[in-house]
């Protein structure tokens, strides 16, 4: 099992910048493509962004592409979110999660393990 600790989440004026961080331990964190979901109020989890092993993949919704950009340093353990342009509608609880696989999946249930989340807040 992989422990997740995810921070950086806050409160931001629409047009902002966030960078999320998501500290990883247990389980060899540099083996699983990583991914970061996010969940509003009454709606369902929903994938961000992920990163495959070594970096060379990434993948992103359509709602985040050229905004947010996702990465990681296996030395450090650590995955990343940069948030930029951020808008209202970005407002949720961001998940980090780690995947038993090297390839991608957007799909929630295809994630092995998850953090407790951070609150990431737009105002307009």
């Amino acid at each position: 099992q992989v422990q997740l600790v995810e921070s950086g989440g806050g409160l931001v004026q629409a047009g902002g910048s966030l960078r999320l961080s998501c500290a990883a331990s247990g389980r060899t964190f540099s083996s699983y493509y990583m991914g970061w979901f996010r969940q509003a109020p009454g709606t369902e989890r929903e994938f961000v962004a992920g990163i495959n092993w070594n970096s060379s993949n990434k993948d992103y919704a359509d709602a985040v592409k050229g905004r947010f950009t996702i990465s990681r340093d296996n030395a450090k353990n650590t995955l990343y979110l940069q948030m930029n342009s951020l808008r209202p509608e970005d407002t949720a609880v961001y998940y980090c999660a780690a995947r038993y696989s090297w390839y991608y999946s957007s799909s929630k249930t295809e994630y092995n393990d998850w953090g407790q989340g951070t609150q990431v807040t737009v105002s307009s």
